[in-house]
């Protein structure tokens, strides 16, 4: 069967590339606008680069403000389509592409498939975490499909092992030293928004048999059946 590629669609794609420029250039437009008006109210802040923006000559700063806002809402599309995740799909495997990363599953060590929030989570058989997406999802429903029709099994209620986790706590006692200092440093990272090094802990602790999610920015944790 033909693989099954789930991203955001092109039609959502052309709509971020031609709406964000034209919000913009709008954008742009309208301070440019009520520049000349804001400067005359007491309690707006930023007065000086307002000012500076109402002595402009038109129509140089009129097209520089549309041009400016159009570059910027370029990046901003830019942006937002590349935060959204790549699901491959096919009888053999899955693939889940972010950035620069890459995660590649066979089917056959694939036990489960579910949503867990806005990631997409694979498990080994063991219940062992194998793959965990980053980053914006399609649509749910088409991930789901592309799971199902390709025979994978999916859990439609979510994390078939919710039950088991447990909050983290400093040095917690059922935990070893280096699996406390893994989730240690991860909670650092968690906290302060680096992505990068908490799907880097995250791996580090799955190869000690230990199974992480984060709800509000809290890590929760239970052990892989035979790694006590």
């Amino acid at each position: 069967m033909t693989a099954t590629v789930v991203t955001l669609p092109p039609w959502e794609q052309a709509l971020v590339w031609a709406g964000f420029p034209v919000l913009g250039a709008g954008l742009g437009w309208g301070i440019k606008a009520i520049a000349g008006w804001a400067i005359t109210l007491p309690w707006v802040p930023f007065d000086k680069p307002l000012e500076f923006i109402a002595s402009l000559p038109e129509p140089h700063v009129t097209i520089g403000a549309l041009a400016v806002g159009g570059v910027a809402g370029l990046v901003l599309a830019f942006l937002a389509i590349a935060d959204h995740v790549v699901i491959t799909v096919d009888d053999d495997g899955a693939s889940l592409v972010y950035g620069d990363s890459r995660q590649e599953v066979r089917r056959a060590d694939v036990g489960a498939a579910f949503l867990d929030g806005k990631a997409v989570v694979l498990l080994g058989h063991a219940t062992e975490e194998i793959a965990r997406s980053r980053g914006s999802l399609p649509s749910a429903a088409r991930i789901r499909d592309a799971f199902v029709r390709h025979g994978y099994p999916w859990h439609a209620d979510g994390d078939p092992h919710r039950e088991e986790f447990r909050r983290w706590v400093e040095d917690h006692p059922e935990l070893s030293p280096t699996a406390n200092a893994l989730l240690r440093a991860r909670a650092r990272a968690v906290e302060k928004d680096r992505g990068d090094d908490a799907a880097e802990l995250r791996a580090e602790l799955a190869r000690l048999g230990v199974v992480v999610r984060d709800r509000d920015k809290r890590q929760h944790w239970r052990r892989v059946p035979g790694d006590d």
